[in-house]
């Protein structure tokens, strides 16, 4: 059995090395912060990233994303329906006004789809975003290991 001080602390270095491969940048008042793509395996044609945005300005949209590295990036959203995860392409992402929203695993987040390679531990992916009012900023995404348990949600 495992105590709750240790499992804090292995959530606690789990954050820090998550954030240590992750990139970040700025565009105005918009600030990209723990981009990261998930690696994929041979033959599968569709990657994932994840990452926060803050405003510190007015409202924006986060309407698009594109990449060399496939064919297309949508943005997607996830949502349980009694047991089964539906995944859906949304229009765009609302950045509130001095607010921030954040693609995460298992909720809003990039699919990149028609992958031209797999997504291997230690590449990058360079994905460049678009938003409605602040322009474009391109963003290097660390592509890190899938955990063992990355596919089990408890609900």
């Amino acid at each position: 059995m495992y105590s709750s001080k240790s499992i804090a602390v292995f959530f606690a270095l789990l954050f820090l090395i998550t954030n240590s491969f992750s990139q970040s940048a700025d565009l105005g008042k918009i600030s990209i912060t723990g981009a990261f793509a998930r690696e994929t395996v041979a033959g599968q044609n569709v990657g994932s990233g994840f990452l926060k945005i803050k405003n510190a300005g007015a409202a924006d949209k986060f309407i698009s994303a594109t990449t060399s590295a496939g064919t297309e990036v949508q943005l997607h959203t996830m949502s349980m329906e009694g047991n089964v995860m539906k995944m859906s392409q949304i229009p765009f992402i609302e950045i509130p006004a001095n607010g921030s929203a954040e693609l995460t695993p298992g909720g809003m987040h990039l699919m990149v789809m028609g992958l031209k390679s797999p997504l291997k531990v230690g590449d990058s992916l360079k994905i460049k975003l678009k938003f409605s009012n602040s322009g474009e900023v391109e963003v290097n995404f660390p592509v890190q290991a899938i955990s063992p348990h990355a596919g089990h949600m408890k609900m």
